[in-house]
């Protein structure tokens, strides 16, 4: 039922201009978001920055709660709540606006496939690195989830998302990876990115697209996340031309504004 409402959504937003006062939700950035929500809050809001598109930033304690999918980010339209970035994507593009026009079909099928690459490899890295990882869980991730919420919440909440985590990760085969087998994962991942941009500007050209937006909130956040141990960025160094990627992105779609 809920992807027809979705599509009936989608349907009657799109004859609507995109208003002034579009708002993307996710948690407060300094304090509380996860490693995996702000790779996925980012990848948006560059997707949105890529077309030029006006939006700004509401950081919300309960932002998972108020989110129609229960995950961040999720942008409000008009009257349209839309969670996650597959959804935002195809919400926009019911407005008009689409990153992947040019592509052949060829290209939009390779551009879809290595976005599915990126979220089921770098995806499943960061949410096995924040809440499996024994010593990021318990230093960073599970104090930053917990913060909001008085005692004894803030301890039960962390604990049940944990075990949620857990069992996403049981059920692709991620949960019993060991931490050297999921940073050749990542490798594996990076390896095929860096061979796919070579030294053009984007992955299919010299204009952005959907995955440029994707690939960039992962690694900019795997780059620039101080984690006990650096076992990403570790693996990241040796990409060269990704850790230029994301400078140039960061560079032209942040410069002014900045990531707050």
């Amino acid at each position: 039922m809920s992807l027809v409402v979705d599509s009936v959504q989608a349907t009657l937003g799109a004859s609507e201009p995109w208003p002034d006062d579009v708002c993307l939700f996710q948690q407060y950035q300094v304090e509380q978001i996860t490693l995996p929500d702000y790779a996925q809050c980012l990848a948006v809001r560059t997707f949105l920055h890529m077309n030029g598109l006006r939006f700004r930033v509401e950081q919300r304690t309960n932002a998972e709660e108020m989110s129609p999918s229960g995950k961040v980010p999720f942008i409000q339209v008009g009257l349209y709540l839309v969670s996650e970035m597959d959804p935002i994507v195809a919400f926009v593009g019911t407005k008009g606006f689409s990153l992947s026009r040019e592509l052949s079909d060829t290209e939009r099928s390779e551009m879809r496939a290595y976005m599915s690459m990126v979220e089921n490899i770098l995806g499943n890295a960061e949410l096995y690195m924040a809440w499996l990882n024994a010593e990021i869980a318990t230093e960073v991730t599970k104090p930053r989830y917990g913060c909001s919420f008085p005692w004894p919440l803030r301890w039960i909440l962390p604990w049940s998302k944990q075990r949620e985590i857990r069992a996403r990760l049981k059920s692709n085969d991620w949960a019993d990876k060991s931490l050297d087998e999921v940073c050749a994962e990542v490798k594996v991942c990076c390896q095929a990115l860096s061979e796919r941009l070579e030294k053009k500007e984007f992955f299919f050209g010299d204009r952005p697209t959907e995955l440029d937006a994707l690939v960039f909130g992962h690694l900019y956040t795997l780059l620039t996340t101080i984690l006990p141990g650096g076992h990403f960025t570790a693996v990241l160094r040796d990409f060269e031309n990704l850790g230029k990627f994301c400078k140039r992105i960061e560079d032209s779609y942040f410069r002014l504004g900045g990531f707050d």
